[in-house]
């Protein structure tokens, strides 16, 4: 992902601080100065990374510890606390009849956004329909017809007319019984005079509930300057940062919000239709940092249809056997990329790396635990703790697998089995911070 980079360097910084011995203002100087090169490096707006640095310092240094928080699980607290201030709340996003416009640059990604979209509305149980109003761009006809008609959304548009309003408007009248008419508007390579004009003649059509500039995550600097220019001309009310599964920054995309006084509604995370995500701060956060999103994950399943294939509520329990391990390793496979869904547990939950490099690695070891546990009885299946050396041995000739890859499995399934029983209680909506940091501790390799 994108923002891969800007996590393991935060992840850092807090692992130092974790391990301190004791905080003080050297240590507290060294976690800053940390936290700044890694935003500064992902193009985070400078003004916004002293600003947050400046919050940080002082309320480490003088603000005293919740109570059951020691120094050192307070200090980490505030970071995540000002960390979900630096991309904002989060736009509410409501499951009702409206009219969402998209704006933003030509290579944005406005139109595979505009079906990821619909299709976000359609998984929630909602009519959507979508408008072509890029009659700029050869080739958004056709290619925006396609991707709805893929996943069966319905699609106006009117391929040869160049007046972009009248387009709209008539797209409007007919689909006008559809819950959710999303209009994807024409871009251009730069902030054009006729672009910008063209934006404020459709707003002015559309009278849309809301508008969202999209972005890519490889914007960089100059996210300001588009970001001010679009709410000048229609007042953008959210942004969808497209391509953060890609290998840009990221960092200048996130803090154009701040242009807007807006706030980030949605993340595009990959290629296919599903891969398009709500974006809150406290999860996006909680996941750059390796704390996991249970939230999420449970999400994802409904969604999916997976709820009696992954049994949440057992995992949170933390009372699930290597056979549920099973099921749920296979439904993971339904719900989508595995990188995307690893990234919803805790780091360590099962032992693995899923960074982009070591991603292959990471897919073949999973398709190792399941041939070891297809060589294993039920009753091993439903009781880990029975399979002895003598049992790894014939599990191991069995699957054909080295009597390693049997040991880490079971070492696998007893740190997921731990991790997921501690982070019970987020998927009720309540982030438990204290039991959260530490959890935090062990997984970086301090002590807490």
């Amino acid at each position: 992902m994108v923002l891969d980079s800007l996590g393991g360097s935060l992840r850092g910084a807090l692992k130092k601080l974790a391990s301190a011995g004791r905080i003080d203002k050297q240590v507290v100087d060294e976690a800053v100065k940390d936290i700044q090169r890694a935003l500064l490096q992902a193009d985070v707006n400078v003004k916004l990374v002293m600003n947050l640095s400046n919050k940080i310092r002082e309320r480490a240094l003088s603000e005293k510890p919740a109570a059951g928080m020691n120094p050192r699980e307070h200090v980490i607290n505030i970071v995540y606390q000002e960390l979900i201030s630096l991309v904002g709340k989060s736009t509410e996003i409501a499951l009702r009849e409206q009219r969402i416009m998209l704006v933003g640059l030509q290579g944005s990604g406005k139109t595979t956004t505009a079906a990821k979209l619909a299709t976000f509305f359609q998984r929630k149980g909602l009519r959507p329909a979508v408008i072509c109003g890029d009659t700029f761009r050869a080739g958004a006809y056709d290619q925006l017809k396609a991707l709805c008609e893929k996943q069966d959304i319905t699609f106006y548009g009117d391929r040869g007319n160049l007046d972009a309003p009248e387009v709209v408007r008539n797209g409007l009248e007919a689909t006008k019984k559809h819950d959710v008419l999303i209009i994807d508007t024409a871009g251009r390579h730069a902030l054009e005079a006729d672009l910008i004009q063209e934006m404020k003649d459709i707003h002015a059509v559309t009278h849309a509930d809301q508008k969202f500039l999209v972005m890519d995550a490889a914007i960089g600097q100059q996210a300001s300057d588009q970001a001010r220019a679009f709410d000048e001309a229609v007042g953008i009310t959210g942004v969808i940062i497209t391509k953060l599964d890609g290998t840009a920054k990221g960092g200048g995309a996130l803090s154009a919000v701040a242009e807007t006084n807006s706030s980030v509604a949605f993340i595009g995370v990959g290629e296919t239709p599903n891969d398009l995500e709500r974006f809150e701060a406290d999860r996006f956060i909680s996941r750059l940092l390796g704390m996991g999103d249970i939230k999420s994950l449970i999400e994802r399943a409904q969604e999916t249809k997976l709820e009696e294939e992954i049994d949440v509520e057992a995992m949170m329990r933390g009372r699930f056997t290597l056979k549920d391990m099973y099921k749920q390793m296979e439904a993971m496979n339904k719900m989508g990329p595995l990188k995307q869904v690893m990234q919803m547990l805790p780091l360590g939950g099962m032992g693995i790396d899923v960074s982009d490099k070591d991603y292959q690695t990471t897919k073949d070891k999973l398709d190792r635990y399941r041939v070891v546990m297809d060589s294993m009885t039920d009753a091993e299946l439903e009781d880990p703790k029975m399979v002895t050396s003598s049992r790894v041995k014939r599990i191991s000739r069995g699957s054909g697998t080295p009597p390693e890859v049997v040991r880490e499995l079971l070492k696998s399934h007893r740190a997921m089995k731990k991790a997921l029983k501690s982070m019970r209680g987020m998927a009720g909506g309540k982030m438990d911070m204290k039991r959260m940091m530490k959890k935090l501790g062990p997984m970086m390799g301090g002590k807490m």
